[in-house]
C-alpha cells in the first residue's frame, strides 16, 4: 500500500491531524490545538467528516431526491421516469444507473435478502423497461466486485451472470451505450482476451466516442494488473487525450492512467514531481480550466488531483479545488478505503495545514 494511505491510517487511529507528516524546509509548522495558528477546515466552510455524501462524486439534485423516494417507499417508478428523462449518451445516464445500482447493493449488504427489494421489483414488474435492466446488470457487476474476491467461482458465476443481464439490457435500448460501458467491467473480471475486449469497446465508442465514464472504466482493463501493461495503458490514456476535442475531459485521462500504474510504495513528494506525473497533472489541470462547468465529469478529476496536488505540495492549487468538491466524496481516490469520507477528510486537513503553514488564510483563498 503507498505510503500515503499509510499515514492516512494513522491519522484516522489517533484521531488527530500531525503537522509533522509532511516536512520540508518551509513545509507546516507543528501548532498545538487551540492556537492561532492551527488549521481550521470550518473557516474555509469545508463540511465536517459526517456530512460528506459518499454516494456521488459532485451534486445530483434530482437523483438524490429520488433516491430518497425510492428508498422511503421501495417503489421504483420515480427511478424510472428519472432515467427515461436521461439524455441516453451523456455522462449523467451512466452515473444515475451506477448510483442506483449502489444503492441497491448497499441496501442488500445492510440487510441481506431484504435490502434493495426495490430493484427486484423493478425487474418483475416492468422486465422491457430500458432503465430498470441498466441498473440490474449494473447492480450485477458491483455485486461481483464488492462481494466475492476477483478469481473465485462465485465472482465468475456473478460476472456471467452479470453477462447476461448486459446484453438483456443492450437488446432493450440498441443506441444507448450504458449496458457495454457495464460489460467492460464484466470483460476485465472474466479475462475476455484483447480481441475480445475490443469488441465491446467498438460497441461503446460508435455510441458515444468522446464518453469519459467509458474510458474510465476501458482504461481499468489495459492497466498492468489485469490484461495489459504500464505501456498499454499509458498508450490507450495519451491516445484518448490527443484525439479529444477542445473542452473534453478526456485530456486528464492520462493523470487516471498514471494514478492506476503507480508504484506500490512511494516515498516523499520525489514520485509526484517526475515529468510523467507533473505532465499529466498540467493535462488534468487543462482539461478542468477548459470544460464546461456543468460537465459531470468533472467533479472526478478535481478529486484526484486533489491528491496528486496534495502529494507534490502544491497546497494553494488543491485549495482551490477542495472547495468546489468539499461535500461529496463519491470518486477516486476516496472510494478505494473503507470510509471514504474519513480518508477525503484526513487529506482535506492536511492540505488545510499545508496551505497555511505557506501563508495561505481563508481570505487570501477568496481573493
Amino acid at each position: 500500500m503507498e505510503i500515503l494511505w499509510f499515514l492516512f491510517a494513522l491519522a484516522l487511529l489517533f484521531g488527530v491531524m500531525s503537522p509533522l507528516v509532511l516536512r520540508r524546509r518551509r513545509g507546516i509548522r507543528p501548532v498545538a490545538p487551540g492556537s492561532p495558528d492551527a488549521a481550521d477546515p470550518e473557516a474555509y466552510g469545508f463540511l465536517r467528516q459526517e456530512e460528506q455524501d459518499v454516494r456521488l462524486p459532485g451534486p445530483d439534485r434530482d437523483l438524490l431526491d429520488v433516491l430518497d423516494v425510492v428508498q422511503a417507499t421501495q417503489d421504483w417508478r420515480a427511478a424510472s421516469q428519472l432515467l427515461k428523462g436521461t439524455e441516453a449518451e451523456g455522462e449523467i445516464r451512466w452515473q444515475r444507473v451506477q448510483a442506483f445500482a449502489g444503492a441497491a447493493s448497499l441496501e442488500l449488504a445492510g440487510r441481506p435478502g431484504a435490502g434493495g427489494a426495490w430493484l427486484r421489483s423493478w425487474r418483475a414488474e416492468a422486465p422491457k423497461d430500458p432503465g430498470g435492466a441498466q441498473v440490474y446488470a449494473e447492480f450485477l457487476v458491483q455485486q461481483a466486485w464488492r462481494t466475492a474476491s476477483a478469481g473465485t467461482e462465485d465472482f465468475r458465476v456473478i460476472l456471467e451472470e452479470a453477462r447476461s443481464a448486459c446484453e438483456q439490457a443492450g437488446l432493450l435500448a440498441p443506441g444507448d451505450p450504458v449496458p457495454y460501458i457495464s460489460l467492460l467491467a464484466v470483460a476485465r473480471g472474466l479475462g475476455y482476451s484483447h480481441e475480445e475486449f475490443d469488441q465491446v469497446w467498438a460497441k461503446v465508442i460508435d455510441r458515444a466516442p468522446q464518453h469519459m465514464g467509458a474510458h474510465l472504466a476501458a482504461l481499468h482493463y489495459w492497466c498492468e494488473k489485469w490484461h495489459g501493461s504500464r505501456e498499454e495503458a499509458d498508450h490507450f490514456a495519451t491516445t484518448a487525450a490527443a484525439r479529444a476535442p477542445q473542452g473534453s475531459l478526456l485530456a486528464a485521462l492520462p493523470l487516471f492512467a498514471v494514478f492506476e500504474n503507480r508504484p506500490e510504495f512511494v516515498v516523499g513528494v520525489d514520485f509526484y514531481r517526475t515529468a510523467v506525473v507533473t505532465r499529466a497533472v498540467a493535462g488534468a489541470m487543462y482539461a478542468v480550466h477548459s470544460a464546461r462547468s456543468d460537465d459531470p465529469m468533472l467533479a472526478h478529476v478535481r478529486h484526484l488531483l486533489v491528491q496528486f496536488l496534495m502529494c507534490s505540495e502544491r497546497w494553494e492549487e488543491a485549495m482551490r479545488l477542495l472547495v468546489r468538491v468539499d461535500g461529496y466524496v463519491g470518486a477516486l481516490p476516496w472510494t478505494l478505503s473503507e470510509d471514504p469520507a474519513a480518508a477525503y477528510t484526513v487529506c482535506r486537513n492536511l492540505i488545510v495545514a499545508g496551505y497555511e503553514s505557506n501563508g495561505g488564510s481563508p481570505a487570501a483563498l477568496a481573493r
